[in-house]
């Protein structure tokens, strides 16, 4: 009899210990059911999270790609630099057909004023401000003989008022004295004139006597840094190693290509490099905002279908979608 009671007792706690078992088991395959659902939801979404991660590496590759094609070798060639400059120089006037100055003027007075005012400032202000100037004073001899005060008033936007009316009033003097009331043809001649370096006789000697000169401003200093022509910092060096890789009668338009480049893409903080056409041959591509659309928006000028500097622009500018500027006061 006990040994059949234990048996019956071993064959229970056997049965509730299978139970128990069984029990177990199934809470948990449905825990492992629960948790491969949870995996299988969120699946999709790491995926998509890992496809976004590859897409943007992908592009990231693929920029610096495009960027490290572009730079040129580190040994590269004196005749390979001149080719590679002057096939930059041809697309940018593919770009710009109708670069020109951006500084208002009718004769030769006009613009060496101008130049001397636009230091310091944009093309745009002085350009809004010398009407007022040159319908009071229109010649080299109404200036020199100018109220001081009166002539401060009307550059004052300009910035840098007192200075400018000092080196206006008196390269108007020696203009009237030593020349006749005339502007001089000559580099030599130009430099001596108060408050005239080389880059202003040169927008002069250019512009108003179509005699080839290089405007280096900050806008060819920065662009023709990025594009490798050459590593010298100062103005005059740069005008020298710049002007050796171009013949003489291109300097002038090859100043205007760079310069309308330089305000209307290749800006000094944010270059609109995903816009640019110049990004294939340019070593500093990437330097600026490479996607297509948000460089777009950084665009300048007729670029971006915004009024330009010149209150009085060339017809060519005008037919290419160019705005005119607006009077000072205006807007």
């Amino acid at each position: 009899m006990e040994k059949a009671a234990k048996k019956v007792t071993g064959a229970t706690e056997v049965a509730g210990t299978a139970e128990e078992g069984a029990s177990r088991g199934a809470s948990e395959d449905g825990a492992a059911a629960r948790s491969a659902g949870q995996v299988k939801k969120a699946a999709p979404a790491k995926r998509a999270a890992s496809t976004a991660v590859k897409d943007a590496a992908v592009k990231k590759t693929a920029v610096a790609k495009k960027a490290a094609a572009a730079k040129p070798p580190r040994e590269e060639s004196r005749t390979a630099l001149v080719r590679r400059a002057r096939r930059i120089d041809r697309e940018l006037a593919e770009v710009y057909p109708y670069a020109h100055p951006e500084l208002d003027f009718e004769n030769p007075f006009q613009l060496l004023v101008a130049t001397v005012l636009s230091a310091q400032t944009t093309d745009l202000r002085v350009n809004q401000t010398t009407p007022a100037l040159f319908a009071k004073y229109p010649t080299p001899e109404d200036l020199a003989v100018a109220n001081p005060e009166e002539v401060e008033e009307i550059l004052r936007p300009t910035g840098f008022f007192r200075a400018k009316t000092r080196s206006v009033i008196g390269l108007s003097k020696a203009l009237s004295e030593e020349f006749g009331g005339e502007v001089p043809g000559r580099l030599e001649d130009l430099v001596k004139l108060p408050g005239v370096g080389r880059k202003t006789a040169f927008v002069v000697l250019g512009n108003a006597f179509g005699r080839p000169g290089l405007t280096v401003d900050t806008h060819f200093q920065r662009l023709v840094h990025r594009w490798r022509w050459t590593a010298e910092k100062d103005p005059d060096k740069i005008e020298a190693a710049v002007g050796a890789l171009f013949p003489k009668s291109d300097w002038t338009m090859l100043s205007h290509h760079v310069i309308f480049h330089g305000r209307r893409i290749c800006h000094a903080r944010k270059p609109a490099c995903g816009a640019c056409p110049l990004a294939p041959l340019c070593p500093a591509y990437g330097e600026g905002e490479t996607d297509p659309e948000k460089a777009k928006k950084l665009l300048k000028y007729e670029k971006g279908g915004f009024p330009g500097q010149r209150l009085n622009p060339p017809q060519a500018y005008l037919d290419a979608g160019g705005i005119p500027a607006p009077p000072l006061g205006a807007g």
